[in-house]
């Protein structure tokens, strides 16, 4: 194994970041150091997040090897699936960062990248999730990940697509993580100067918006569409108040609901991570290069992308 650059450095140091972050914040249904649920807790999330940090920065592995070596460290360490959705979502986001050079933004890099992943990344991704075994998984028609893999990672998330929004990262070029997340945190951090609070803005910003297809697979689409109008009024309370710590009340009397009912909008919760993730990788990019690949606006978030799922 090649000795790790200072880049790879970064990108682990940016990924450990944005996991502690989101076990941190308080996104109600979720998993967080202000409740336990669904079996877990919060130091799960942080053994999780300590045990895929190697996995997914070491040097000259591809996607899906990245994948599978990190699923494989996260039962090691926890016994049970705390963060496949966190692996899959983020694994291309570690490649692009080590790969983007000058003139080349992040998300430039990562369109690129998703291009090229091909059948052997599909052959490990199926092959970890299998390991993670998640909750909810259901059966396809088509390249179903109980079977071998016969077509590249990407066309085999783009028919995944209309029912994971993980899935739908890898299809559309991460649309949702890159105009609807990050702008998201960037105007919380601009506003609170706290990470904890930009993971509640991001999660609450995306779960208004999208259906959480981890509760559709689970629960049924209208159960996820309940859910989105739940989160509706304390999206519009929160991107209001002038102090987040007064809707903790609020946050956490929908926690305790949501979790009573066994919801867990773990996609959303994904998504979260892998936006604040980008940001810190865009930054640290910045930083290396002198340019300007992240989105620097700190305007109120406006209406943002409608949902994605009909």
């Amino acid at each position: 194994m090649g000795e790790r650059s200072s880049r790879a450095d970064g990108v682990a140091q940016a990924l450990a970041r944005a996991c502690i972050a989101d076990v941190l914040a308080l996104k109600p249904g979720n998993v967080s150091v202000y409740a336990a649920g669904h079996g877990m807790v919060a130091a799960d999330f942080v053994r999780s997040a300590q045990a895929i940090v190697g996995p997914l920065t070491a040097p000259g592995l591809g996607v899906g090897a990245r994948i599978l070596r990190a699923v494989e460290a996260t039962r090691a360490a926890v016994g049970c699936n705390t963060n496949l959705g966190i692996v899959l979502a983020c694994a291309p986001l570690c490649q692009a960062a080590l790969e983007a050079g000058r003139g080349v933004s992040l998300r430039g890099a990562l369109q690129r990248l998703l291009k090229r992943l091909d059948v052997a990344d599909a052959q490990d991704a199926y092959r970890a999730i299998r390991v993670a075994n998640p909750g909810g998984l259901g059966r396809s028609e088509r390249y179903d990940v109980r079977g071998r893999a016969r077509v590249s990672l990407l066309a085999a998330m783009a028919e995944a697509q209309d029912r994971d929004s993980i899935a739908r990262q890898y299809a559309n070029g991460y649309q949702e993580v890159f105009e609807l997340g990050v702008p998201r945190a960037r105007w919380a951090l601009a506003r609170w100067e706290s990470e904890e609070w930009a993971a509640v803005a991001i999660y609450l910003g995306l779960l208004a918006r999208l259906p959480d297809t981890h509760v559709a697979r689970k629960l049924g689409l209208a159960a996820a569409r309940r859910v989105s109008a739940e989160a509706a009024p304390l999206e519009a309370a929160f991107v209001r108040c002038h102090h987040p710590e007064e809707l903790v009340p609020r946050l956490l009397d929908w926690d305790r609901r949501l979790k009573s009912e066994g919801i867990n909008p773990g996609t959303t919760a994904d998504l979260t991570v892998a936006s604040l993730f980008v940001l810190y990788l865009q930054d640290m990019l910045d930083k290396e290069f002198g340019g300007c690949d992240g989105m620097k606006s700190t305007a109120a978030p406006s209406a943002g992308l409608r949902s994605a799922v009909s």
